[in-house]
């Protein structure tokens, strides 16, 4: 615990002392005004907080949780950054029972700029580790009543390429297609458009075979366009 309390002290006065006032009023607006901030870019965020992750290195799952609590507890959006900059320096540490944890996260503070990061890396990389888990977590979380929970289970391997799970990915777009939530149909889109890169007819087929909402069609088929191995 004391350790943890160090560290998060740390991380907070390290960003504190480096609020801007002039970044603050645009980077809030940019994000709707969902979010107070501090004021720091990502990349200063990121310059002031790499020394300090360095020295975490050693730190227990249990602390690295401690910490990443406490950080998401305080208003600033960059302390949520910093929470999830540390857990994903130890997503290798992830312990079975840290699914729940992430869980808590994607419905606190909710936005596309914390899930998605949470989704496709934390989960991403727990899941790997767990593979055991990636079915019946995915379809627990696509009937989620909580839209972001939802989301995430279409974003859970964005980064799998060759090894996602093709069955569970077009399951879990069947459960979530007709949904008019313009976040849900983006994360459809999204999902295909990556793993199109990978396995271009066998989204292609999906495409055309599914009765996909507009956006989700159209994002799912933009590497492909791009790449001409579609008229358009």
């Amino acid at each position: 615990m004391e350790k943890s309390r160090e560290i998060t002290e740390k991380i907070v006065e390290a960003l504190h002392s480096n609020r801007n006032e002039i970044n603050r009023e645009p980077m809030e607006a940019y994000m709707k005004n969902h979010f107070s901030f501090l004021g720091i870019k990502s990349p200063e965020r990121k310059k002031i907080l790499s020394p300090i992750l360095k020295e975490c290195r050693q730190i227990s799952e249990v602390e690295r949780l401690e910490i990443a609590s406490s950080l998401y507890d305080r208003h600033e959006r960059e302390y949520h950054y910093a929470a999830l900059a540390l857990l994903e320096k130890g997503t290798k540490k992830a312990s079975v029972s840290s699914i729940g944890f992430y869980k808590e996260l994607v419905m606190t503070a909710s936005w596309w700029d914390s899930v998605d990061m949470i989704a496709s890396n934390l989960c991403g990389d727990y899941f790997k580790k767990y593979p055991q888990y990636l079915a019946p977590i995915t379809e627990k979380w696509r009937v989620s009543s909580h839209l972001w929970v939802r989301r995430t289970s279409l974003l859970i391997q964005l980064k799998y390429k060759k090894d996602t799970n093709e069955e569970l990915l077009f399951d879990t777009i069947d459960v979530l297609k007709h949904e008019r939530e313009f976040f849900i149909e983006k994360a459809i889109g999204w999902a295909l458009r990556e793993y199109s890169k990978t396995n271009p007819e066998a989204v292609l087929n999906y495409i055309e075979k599914t009765g996909l909402r507009p956006l989700s069609q159209r994002e799912g088929l933009k590497w492909l366009k791009n790449q001409a191995k579609i008229t358009t």
